[in-house]
C-alpha cells in the first residue's frame, strides 16, 4: 500500500521546543522526527524511525562483511554479573537500579560486556570454537545528570556494541583491525567525517582504546593531533620524554645584583 503524505503520522512545529539547545535537536523535533517523552527520553516518529532503520541497515551490512553475528540481549539485567566485575558499585549514580516484587536487584543495562562474556562461556567450551565476533543493536540506559542535545546525550539511547573472542593476541589484533575497518566504512557510507584518536577505557577496562570523533561545535570532548599523525583525546595524551641535555660544559653560575627590578 502506498503511504500518502496526507495520511503520514506527522505534525511539524512552527516554534523551537523550549528545551532544545542545539540545532539538530530543534530540527528533529520541529520536522516531526522525534518527540520528547521525558528529559533525555524520546519517542521515534515514522520519519525518524525510517532514518534510524536505514542507519542500522548500513551497520548490519558492514558487520556481516567481517563475519560478525548479531544477537540481542535484554535491557533489564540481574545484579549478580555486575557485582562480580565490581561495576555495580563502580558506576555509582550513573545507572538505573530497581528491585522486583521479591526484592531482587536489577539494573537497566548501561552496557553489556558481562552478558556477552557469560553467553560465550555458557555455549563454548573449547578454543577450537574461536575466533568469534558477535554484536547487538540495543537500547542502553544511563542516569545522565543533565541530558542535553536531544538524541546526542540522553538517558535512553541506542548503542551498537560488538565483542570478539580470540585465541591469542594475534587473533585479537586481527579482530580489532577488522572492526576498526568496518567502523570507518560505516562512517564513510553515512557521510560523517571522523578522526580516530587514542582514548581511555574507563570502567570498561582494556589495554587499548580508540574513539572515532566527529568534529563539531557542540562536542564535549577535546582531542589533540600532531603533524606526524598522532591523535588522542586530551584525557589520554602521552608525550615522549625528551633526551637528556648535556650540561657538562655549562659555565659556572654567577650572582648578579638586580635592585629595583620588578
Amino acid at each position: 500500500m502506498v503511504l500518502r503524505l496526507s495520511k503520514l503520522f506527522l505534525r511539524t512545529l512552527r516554534e523551537d521546543p523550549a528545551d532544545a539547545e542545539v540545532a539538530s535537536h530543534r530540527l528533529l523535533v520541529r520536522a516531526g522526527y522525534i518527540r520528547r517523552a521525558a528529559p533525555g527520553i524520546y519517542t521515534w516518529l515514522p520519519l525518524g524511525l525510517s532514518v534510524l532503520r536505514k542507519v542500522e541497515t548500513v551497520i548490519r551490512e558492514e558487520m556481516t562483511a567481517i563475519g560478525a553475528q548479531e544477537v540481542h540481549f535484554p535491557a533489564l539485567l540481574p545484579k549478580e554479573p555486575y557485582e562480580v566485575t565490581n561495576r555495580w558499585t563502580e558506576y555509582g549514580e550513573g545507572i538505573f537500579r530497581l528491585k522486583d516484587r521479591k526484592g531482587n536487584d536489577y539494573l537497566l543495562a548501561p552496557t553489556h560486556e558481562e552478558m556477552f562474556t557469560l553467553l560465550v562461556k555458557d555455549l563454548y567450551s573449547s578454543y577450537k570454537d574461536l575466533p568469534l565476533s558477535i554484536y547487538q543493536i540495543q537500547n542502553k540506559y544511563r542516569d545522565e545528570a543533565r541530558p542535553r542535545a536531544g538524541l546526542l546525550r540522553g538517558r535512553e539511547f541506542i548503542m551498537k556494541d560488538s565483542y570478539s573472542f580470540d585465541i591469542d593476541d594475534a587473533g585479537l589484533d586481527a579482530s580489532y583491525a577488522a572492526h576498526r575497518g568496518a567502523y570507518l566504512k560505516i562512517f564513510e557510507r553515512l557521510g560523517l567525517e571522523v578522526i580516530p584518536v587514542a582514548a581511555t577505557a574507563g570502567a570498561m577496562g582494556g589495554s587499548k582504546s580508540e574513539e572515532f570523533l566527529h568534529p563539531t561545535e557542540i562536542g564535549e570532548d577535546t582531542f589533540v593531533r600532531s603533524a606526524g599523525g598522532y591523535a588522542a583525546n586530551v584525557e589520554a595524551v602521552t608525550t615522549v620524554v625528551p633526551p637528556d641535555i648535556d650540561f657538562s660544559n655549562a659555565p659556572a653560575a654567577e650572582v648578579r645584583d638586580t635592585p629595583d627590578t620588578p
